[in-house]
């Protein structure tokens, strides 16, 4: 059976990320893993310092700044069992059973695609301060790479009330419709169907059999057509709405398309209020 798979970094968000975890894997009944990843690229497992110091440089300098940054690796190894220990604790009061640990030592991407055939749906954080302002360079490259479902969460959890679902007609947006038809989930959630466009005959075709497939599958499902540019229709609509979770396909054909790839999905998951789950 596929894990709920939460990105643990020990940053404030950590506990969002651990939250939205617990929550998504009580509701649709899988294990929840709590992975984190020793980047590499910061904790390197062997260091060769012979070109940075010079040749003249004396051995037992070499031996101990190997060892400087061996003692650096370990402590870092130690302090993420830490948060891993504190994340497994608090899904455990959250109602998780049996929340698993997991802790790697290589890059995100790596470690996630290693297990992504056990993924059924990854949670990570959203906010990096190195990243600032290209938020998204780190979770395009995620959702890029990856084919499971990923929720980008806020710096603080709530369990949806409603949610929203930005649907455009393309294949990746009807996947996703059906997608949440199919999944426990967000049973019992309404779930709002927004569309950006013309209110022409076409797109009320479109946006008629989105909120009928969800409907027959028991939930209720506003549905509006709006136009206007799409960022912020959606933004003014969750606002309005109250909604608490946004939901898109990550690569659409159309107008969505524009609004997710390259800077703009940078916007979005940097800017939004709520959490974003991108579907694959």
């Amino acid at each position: 059976m596929k894990n709920v798979v939460a990105c643990i970094d020990g940053t404030d968000v950590s506990t969002a990320v651990s939250d939205f975890g617990a929550w998504a894997s009580q509701r649709l009944a899988v294990s929840l893993v709590l992975l984190h990843v020793l980047d590499k690229s910061e904790y390197p497992t062997q260091t060769d310092l012979s070109g940075n110091i010079g040749l003249g440089s004396r051995e037992t300098l070499l031996q101990e700044l190997a060892e400087l940054d061996e003692k650096r690796g370990k402590l870092a190894l130690e302090q993420g069992r830490v948060m891993l220990e504190s994340a497994r604790q608090r899904a455990i009061d959250d109602g998780v059973a049996e929340p698993i640990t997991h802790q790697r030592h290589g890059s995100l991407i790596d470690s996630l695609l290693a297990i992504e055939q056990d993924t059924r749906l990854l949670v990570l954080r959203k906010h990096d301060e190195k990243l600032k302002p290209h938020v998204g360079s780190r979770v395009e490259s995620v959702v890029r790479s990856l084919h499971c479902p990923i929720l980008v969460t806020t710096d603080t959890f709530k369990a949806p009330d409603k949610v929203m679902l930005a649907f455009d007609g393309s294949d990746t947006t009807r996947k996703g419709v059906e997608m949440v038809a199919g999944s426990p989930l967000f049973k019992g959630i309404p779930c709002h169907l927004v569309m950006v466009g013309n209110d022409n005959p076409a797109n009320q075709e479109q946006l008629r059999w989105a909120q009928t497939t969800l409907e027959a599958a028991g939930f209720e499902a506003p549905a509006s057509i709006v136009s206007g540019d799409v960022e912020r229709v959606l933004c003014d609509y969750r606002a309005t709405n109250n909604i608490d979770m946004l939901i898109m396909g990550a690569w659409g054909h159309s107008v969505i398309r524009r609004f997710l790839v390259g800077s703009t999905t940078t916007n979005v998951v940097r800017d939004a209020t709520v959490p974003v789950l991108l579907l694959r």
